[in-house]
């Protein structure tokens, strides 16, 4: 634990800080003190120790539903690393590496429909994933550009809106819904997990493609992650209830920007739903660190 006073109560003041511009007015956050003794400076600790060990850049992985609080998460780890350690991290979402919305029109034409959606394996631009990533690591650092994508209007940002990274990071924090995932096998695809496969994808193309984009192009950048942690939620109609309040609380800090209706939500989860659940039943076979999450959104352990 932290044995200097006076960089507790930094961490401590700079932490109530970024949660209060998060709450932006409105409650969204339980036990923060608790939380950020009892899972964020922890986990901060176990991040130090691994990087200690070769002090080279390191990847922490980030995964979790959709809703459970990935960005946030990583950008309160973010905040204790600098305090504490003076690392320099960089955080950045799988959902920045979304293909450009013509270039899933253009996949939706010639492979499945169901591709016009972004989300599933299949709809990120991995190649550029992977040549951040080489970037951030590499021993004779460049400056280099992370995209960003733009929800509200379903399109990756112009350049001049990327993220630019100018010092080389210590710790590089990956999040993302479907971080650390693993396919299936083939027999397991068949049955429909719900109306969207039922209904769109009978000849299984849709279900099948995502399969292999996630065995063969997104496995090889998940193994390069040093250390995952999992935010576990209670089970799969969670994700559905805090995503909807997470598109509420886009609504708060994006006035006047498109958002899902709770319909438009319900529907869009379905896309989710099969690597979601399977990330659920199988997470101790892929992740290192797991935070329980209760049914009222607190984190409650860390394993």
């Amino acid at each position: 634990m932290i044995k200097n006073k006076n960089t507790f109560l930094k961490i401590k003041k700079s932490y109530l800080a970024f949660i209060d511009r998060q709450e932006k007015g409105n409650k969204f956050f339980y036990n923060k003190l608790g939380q950020l003794m009892d899972i964020y400076i922890p986990i901060s600790e176990l991040i130090f120790e691994e990087f200690k060990k070769n002090n080279q850049t390191i990847i922490i992985g980030l995964s979790g539903g959709q809703g459970s609080g990935k960005s946030t998460f990583a950008q309160i780890l973010k905040l204790i690393l600098k305090k504490k350690y003076g690392f320099e991290t960089v955080c950045f979402s799988i959902d920045d590496f979304y293909k450009k919305l013509s270039e899933r029109k253009k996949m939706s034409k010639l492979v499945h429909k169901l591709f016009l959606t972004r989300g599933v394996p299949g709809t990120h631009d991995i190649k550029m994933l992977n040549h951040v990533i080489s970037n951030l690591k590499r021993k004779k650092f460049k400056t280099t550009l992370i995209p960003t994508f733009e929800k509200s209007k379903d399109d990756r940002r112009k350049k001049k809106n990327w993220i630019k990274v100018t010092k080389k990071p210590q710790i590089i924090i990956f999040e993302g819904w479907c971080v650390g995932a693993r396919d299936q096998k083939y027999a397991d695809l068949v049955k429909p997990i719900n109306t969207l496969e039922k209904k769109y994808d009978k000849e299984m193309i849709w279900r099948k493609k995502v399969n292999n984009e996630l065995k063969k192009n997104y496995m090889p950048i998940f193994k390069k992650i040093d250390k995952l942690i999992y935010l576990k939620v209670p089970s799969f109609k969670y994700i559905l209830k805090w995503r909807t309040q997470q598109e509420k609380k886009l609504g708060f800090f994006s006035s006047g920007k498109k958002i899902m209706s709770p319909h438009q939500i319900k529907d869009f989860i379905m896309y989710y739903e099969r690597i979601s659940k399977k990330m659920l039943s199988e997470y101790h076979k892929f992740s290192d660190i797991v935070v329980s999450i209760d049914n009222k959104h607190r984190f409650k352990k860390i394993t």
